[in-house]
């Protein structure tokens, strides 16, 4: 009798946020808390990327260098400018090495607010982030990037040459960088929704035509372009992102309703076998008077 009656309660706390209540101001305390973690991660990070800071940078340039011709230079024409460069390669390094700790801390403050059953999707949220995070830098190294360059480089002629200052070089390349890490991201905040029941394949499905008008829109402003070029190679990997997740969500779904309903189709199932076969039972009793008294006495035999 007890065990009975503690186990609702026990499936009440499991469904019940266990982070405990908290204040405004505990919550500012707590996000000021996990700011500070990742700044220190980001600064640990850039000094480890500080000793290896010349292969990084000849790799940052790599992309470029396979695009213009063989005597062409980068230049600078401001004093820092060369400063900045070098000190920004570290501190993507740092960014890329304290990825994995940084999306570990936003899961850590937005878990207490999660119900008990969802919090086991942590390692999951840190996986599929750090991936997507890499994958989506990647792709802007040797896709998005190489050919941004190329087609503006093909407007090189005799009248006027093409001389790249590293200085915008640098930021049109992180440009694209985030812009393409945060697009990456689809997958992850999708799958997660799915898992949640807050989307589904369907809804994405049927709002397609919504989700390229938006996609668009978002490539514009991120690119911060007026170039039509640039805003499709940048929403052209969105839009195969949005298919992808379409298929994630369909994966993803819970399956609890589709369990439920054949569930109740094996109980219908069983009870029309139960009633079919007393109504022929029923019959054969009255057609053959004698059997339904030999029958008297012995035990029904069980379907």
């Amino acid at each position: 009798m007890n065990t009975s009656r503690r186990q609702p309660l026990d499936e009440e706390q499991d469904q019940e946020p266990d982070g405990g209540k908290m204040g405004f101001l505990e919550h500012l305390d707590e996000l000021r808390s996990r700011i500070i973690r990742c700044c220190i991660a980001i600064l640990a990070g850039t000094i480890v990327s500080f000793a290896f800071e010349p292969q990084l940078a000849e790799f940052l340039l790599e992309p470029s260098r396979r695009i213009l011709p063989e005597d062409s230079v980068f230049i600078f024409t401001r004093w820092g400018e060369a400063f900045s460069f070098h000190f920004n390669v570290a501190l993507i390094g740092g960014l890329l090495l304290s990825a994995p700790f940084i999306a570990f801390q936003i899961w850590g403050f937005i878990a207490p607010g999660l119900y008990a059953n969802e919090k086991r999707f942590a390692v999951p949220f840190v996986v599929l982030t750090s991936l997507c995070a890499v994958g989506g830098a990647l792709f802007t190294h040797y896709v998005v990037f190489p050919t941004t360059m190329k087609f503006f480089a093909a407007f090189d002629s005799p009248d006027m040459k093409f001389l790249p200052r590293i200085e915008d070089t640098f930021d049109q390349y992180i440009k694209l960088m985030i812009g393409m890490v945060l697009v990456f991201q689809m997958p992850t905040i999708v799958f997660f929704l799915a898992r949640m029941g807050m989307v589904t394949a369907r809804f994405l499905w049927v709002h397609i035509k919504y989700a390229v008008l938006i996609i668009f829109i978002v490539a514009a402003l991120l690119t911060s372009s007026p170039d039509v070029w640039t805003q499709t190679v940048f929403a052209t990997p969105m839009l195969g992102l949005y298919l992808v997740s379409i298929a994630i969500a369909w994966l993803a779904a819970p399956r609890r309703k589709d369990d439920a309903d054949d569930g109740s189709r094996g109980q219908g199932t069983h009870l029309r076998l139960i009633v079919a076969a007393s109504v022929i039972e029923h019959a054969r009793r009255h057609a053959d008077p004698g059997r339904s008294l030999r029958l008297i006495g012995r035990p029904r035999r069980q379907l």
